[in-house]
């Protein structure tokens, strides 16, 4: 073999051994999806749970709230801010760890027990904070969307929801809906005009370092997880807390 040929058959050699490794890592980066597992395992693991109830004072109607076994990966893999001792979904202003229930029945217990659907539910529900009204004939509660939490109102007797705020609701600090004696308004939280842009902490430059003191006093041990470290936790937490207080007129 002459010394082009060598160089030529090097050469061949080389572009073949490329080739193979490239084909090799294209197919190691392939997406992987979640996948599910064959549906007997499924049906072990996904089993329905009991519902919730709520009972009006009189024991005559009883609210079923449904939910799933598990969340969705949606939902653990939503941003978290750890502030003050809450955990809070920036992007909606409601805990992140707050438990949903996807679906509402009235169980009519007088008489003759009788479990109704409830008509006119959102897509997707995402339902919490559930508050009976004084006179008992509706019930108050959140739906938080992918844009942030709205306040729908059920009435039990028709069995049927409408929504009644936009999604702007504030409900990081809990005690979102309260009504009013005469059932007909609702006292809500929602987000507040004057709350300034949040900071990110992760991204920020500090301008100084972080000192702690020890004065040789004692002091109790904390009993909250992540309390606030420093001015951004501070400005984060107050724009995350500030309410606008409305009266909702049903």
């Amino acid at each position: 073999m002459t010394p082009l040929e060598m160089k030529k058959s090097t050469l061949t050699l080389i572009v073949i051994i490329i080739t193979s490794l490239i084909s090799t890592n294209h197919n190691a980066q392939e997406n992987v999806t979640y996948q599910k597992p064959p549906k007997e395992i499924l049906e072990l693991v996904d089993v329905e749970l009991a519902p919730r109830t709520f009972f009006d004072s009189k024991n005559k109607v009883m609210l079923l709230a449904y939910r799933d076994a598990y969340k969705s990966i949606e939902e653990l893999s939503i941003k978290e801010l750890r502030l003050g001792g809450l955990r809070i979904d920036p992007k909606t202003f409601i805990g992140s760890r707050t438990r949903y229930y996807n679906n509402v029945k009235v169980n009519f217990i007088e008489g003759k027990p009788k479990v109704v659907d409830v008509l006119g539910l959102p897509k997707n529900p995402r339902l919490a904070n559930f508050n009976w009204s004084p006179d008992e004939r509706k019930v108050a509660f959140t739906n938080t969307t992918t844009k942030g939490v709205e306040v729908w109102v059920l009435d039990v007797e028709r069995c049927e929801v409408k929504r009644i705020t936009d999604a702007n609701v504030n409900a990081n600090l809990g005690d979102v809906i309260n009504w009013f004696k005469d059932s007909e308004h609702l006292l809500v939280k929602m987000k507040s005009s004057n709350a300034e842009p949040l900071i990110d902490g992760d991204n920020q430059i500090p301008t100084g370092p972080t000192v702690s003191v020890n004065n040789g006093k004692k002091a109790q041990n904390r009993t909250y997880q992540d309390l606030l470290k420093n001015k951004t936790d501070e400005h984060n937490f107050e724009q995350l807390a500030l309410s606008d207080l409305y009266k909702v007129n049903l």
